[in-house]
């Protein structure tokens, strides 16, 4: 199972590329270095029906970091929730995918988001709604480490905790670094283990890529008694060699060069991809 999650986390990558070099701008770093969760999250951990997206007892999912869409949407469209040709309209005039997911707009998406620290609030909301009408479904979430500056996500974190809000995974997308520099520079987030659990949370820590380690803990998140927090450690550009050695490629305007350089990345990852 484990190879075809690696193919279908290959598989996202590659299309995240293909859209936003067809763009020819986008948030690259931030879409990423959540590749992987997304792909064990779709591929196999999440409960939901790309025929029947309004599925009431469905899993829900928020990209609170609204700016990694183009991860979203690649994933969702290798699902199926619509046609994969349909990611090179990606934030064109007309489109049904705009920039950062918009409910209305994008079949599969359950939330709204793009304005930072809400789409924590709007997950907590919906898992709430669930557990005060004993329904199944789990919400899984994901924050980005700078979304963390907004005082927003830790009155949600206050509030998930003290309800015991367990059907609720918070994903926390440690990447280190957001829009004007690294997160140290700017408002250093200290020991995030730490202040999750003093926030009364459970919090397993795991590599960004390590799908092995993602799949079980994502796959037992609801047991214990507090809810589950994961911490992403990743890297903006996860799993593109070119991307991952650059300064900060949270967002990006490519020019030729650039552009020959992801081409270059894509077939490499068409050959991995063939070879697992």
């Amino acid at each position: 199972m484990n190879t075809d999650l690696k193919k279908f986390a290959n598989q996202i990558r590659i299309e995240i590329l293909k859209s936003l070099s067809h763009l020819g701008f986008g948030h690259f770093g931030g879409s990423l270095s959540i590749v992987e969760i997304l792909a064990v999250l779709y591929g196999d951990v999440m409960k939901i029906d790309p025929k029947n997206p309004l599925w009431e007892e469905r899993d829900y999912f928020v990209l609170s970091k609204g700016h990694a869409g183009p991860a979203l949407y690649a994933t969702l469209a290798l699902k199926g929730y619509f046609p994969v040709e349909q990611l090179l309209t990606l934030n064109k005039n007309g489109t049904k995918l705009p920039s950062h997911p918009d409910r209305i707009n994008t079949i599969g998406v359950d939330a709204t988001t793009g304005s930072l620290g809400q789409g924590i609030s709007i997950a907590t909301g919906i898992a709430l709604s669930h557990s005060l009408r004993n329904m199944p479904n789990k919400t899984f979430c994901i924050v980005g480490d700078g979304e963390l500056n907004e005082g927003q996500c830790w009155e949600a974190f206050q509030f998930i905790a003290h309800h015991n809000l367990k059907n609720l995974c918070v994903i926390v997308d440690y990447n280190k670094q957001q829009l004007d520099g690294n997160l140290t520079d700017i408002i250093n987030p200290f020991n995030l283990e730490n202040k999750f659990s003093s926030f009364g949370f459970k919090v397993e820590l795991i590599k960004g890529d390590d799908i092995d380690k993602l799949h079980q803990a994502l796959s037992h998140s609801t047991e214990g008694d507090k809810p589950l927090v994961v911490i992403l450690d990743s890297i903006k550009g996860q799993g593109v060699p070119y991307l991952e050695s650059l300064p900060n490629c949270h967002h990006l305007r490519l020019t030729d060069d650039i552009r020959h350089k992801i081409d270059a990345e894509i077939q490499a990852l068409e050959v991995k991809n063939a070879s697992l």
